[in-house]
């Protein structure tokens, strides 16, 4: 089997493989949310009451696609919104008991993910992959 270089395509096809695979899982176990949504609950579970231009800063995704992630969290009653009383133009964004009990379930689906991922590696090539994959971010985010 050759060898593929093809970086970009590889990571590309890995995040995709990914992503399917835990949307995929999400629906078996019955959950009333996707792997992006989860991410917002465990950033309201950090911290809550935070501004929706803010959670998009850290999830890297652009005004539109944070307010379509949060309006279907409000719709599924796992999120509300309130008005921001240091600046009335904005909302902070909270997370409900029923979100944290959803961000509870998709933790564990993730934990198990991720310790499959890491099954049959050992701890120096955990390391140098944890290596690779940082220095994507290093050195991306200074660009």
């Amino acid at each position: 089997m050759p060898t593929d270089d093809r970086f970009i395509y590889m990571v590309s096809m890995a995040q995709h493989t990914l992503r399917t695979y835990l949307n995929s899982l999400f629906s078996k176990e019955g959950m009333k949310i996707t792997p992006p949504q989860a991410t917002l609950l465990f950033l309201l579970q950090e911290r809550d009451g935070r501004i929706m231009s803010e959670l998009g800063q850290v999830i890297g995704v652009d005004n539109s696609a944070i307010t379509g992630l949060v309006d279907r969290l409000e719709k599924a009653g796992l999120v509300i919104r309130k008005l921001n009383p240091e600046d009335r133009r904005s909302l902070l964004i909270y997370i409900t008991p029923g979100g944290r009990k959803e961000a509870k379930k998709a933790e564990a689906i993730i934990r198990r993910v991720n310790e499959s991922i890491k099954a049959g590696f050992s701890a120096r090539e955990l390391d140098t992959f944890k290596k690779i994959l940082n220095s994507f971010f290093e050195m991306f985010r200074s660009r």
